[in-house]
């Protein structure tokens, strides 16, 4: 079973995460952010990756703290259950339609972090959350997992729908490039030998 667990304290920040890659996409998160919680969830429900996420955080300053340590987290979580990577697919895509509004997220397992995050939005924030915020989140997840992540919102005009499309695009994506491909699952999914 790919599962681990992951703690990361800071001045900053105190979050343990726990994940199983191969799970149901069950999920217990408390984060203290009504919205980003919602996001977490639909992310383990989409990835089908078990998650448990507690994280306190100085809220008292801003949130930002809170969600960028969140990424690291869930990302060192999600490399350290991939091991060598051996097997796994190491490639996702996804499109996800919401409505009036349509996302695309692409990721690679490549070992060097890259983000191309193009998504706009007409408000400053959506519940509690400030929008600019989102793309910390995938900033220090890609950093963290030294993925190669294209996050694309294609067109919409609800910016609730807008980055609940790109969680569910992002999660769809992750649970392709995590699976495990039978044709090379003692195979480390690169020329190079190593990921």
């Amino acid at each position: 079973m790919r599962k681990t667990e992951v703690k990361r304290t800071t001045k900053e920040t105190n979050i343990s995460c726990s994940i199983n890659l191969d799970g149901t996409g069950t999920s217990t998160i408390d984060t203290g952010i009504g919205f980003f919680d919602h996001m977490l969830e639909i992310f383990s429900h989409h990835s089908l990756i078990d998650l448990e996420l507690k994280a306190d955080g100085d809220k008292h300053v801003d949130l930002h703290h809170t969600i960028e340590d969140s990424g690291y987290v869930l990302a060192e979580a999600i490399i350290k259950a991939l091991s060598d990577k051996k097997g796994i697919r190491r490639y996702g895509f996804f499109y996800v339609p919401m409505d009036e509004c349509l996302s695309r997220c692409v990721i690679d397992f490549s070992g060097r972090p890259e983000l191309v995050w193009k998504v706009d939005f007409s408000i400053k924030k959506i519940g509690e959350m400030d929008t600019e915020l989102f793309e910390e989140f995938f900033k220090a997840f890609t950093n963290e997992s030294k993925c190669n992540l294209h996050v694309e919102n294609l067109y919409g005009k609800n910016n609730h729908h807008i980055i609940e499309s790109c969680f569910k695009a992002f999660a769809k994506s992750i649970r392709v490039a995590v699976e495990i491909d039978n044709r090379i699952k003692d195979i480390i999914p690169s020329s190079k030998g190593l990921l």
